[in-house]
């Protein structure tokens, strides 16, 4: 069964700002609440091929997996898909402008995990809703300091 969870957020700065922050890896550990790490495993610039090598935790569990960029258009969205981990998953960010001049920002998280995860999905989802809320909130208080 796969697992799909989107999550909305205003913040209240410009896209470029949030676009740069929230895009740049080595910020994860700063505003995602499970991610401990966040690794180049590639050299710069940042762009399609990039690859990234994050450590989190997760329903207990420590996870170590591997994105690659799929698609980048800096200030409006940014795709990655697991290169190697425990079950395939795509992260996708969107930025648009809002009318007060801040920012629209979405966030999707789509997998299918394997094996014994597979009975799980239905909790996976709630709890990856409930991070990613959680995620986005830290975000936007960054942001808005």
């Amino acid at each position: 069964m796969p697992v799909e969870v989107t999550v909305e957020i205003e913040i209240a700065a410009p896209v470029h700002r949030v676009a740069a922050f929230a895009g740049d890896p080595a910020n994860a550990p700063r505003w995602y609440v499970n991610i401990e790490q966040a690794t180049f495993e590639t050299p710069p610039p940042f762009a399609v091929g990039t690859k990234v090598a994050f450590v989190a935790h997760f329903l207990g569990k420590r996870l170590a997996y591997t994105y690659e960029i799929a698609e980048y258009v800096p200030d409006q969205r940014l795709v990655m898909r697991t290169a190697q981990g425990p079950f395939p998953m795509e992260t996708t960010y969107t930025w648009s402008a809002t009318a007060s001049g801040g920012t629209h920002m979405t966030m999707r998280n789509r997998g299918e995990p394997r094996g014994f995860s597979k009975l799980f999905a239905p909790v996976m989802a709630r709890m990856m809703r409930r991070a990613t809320r959680k995620d986005l909130r830290a975000l936007k208080a960054l942001l808005e300091r």
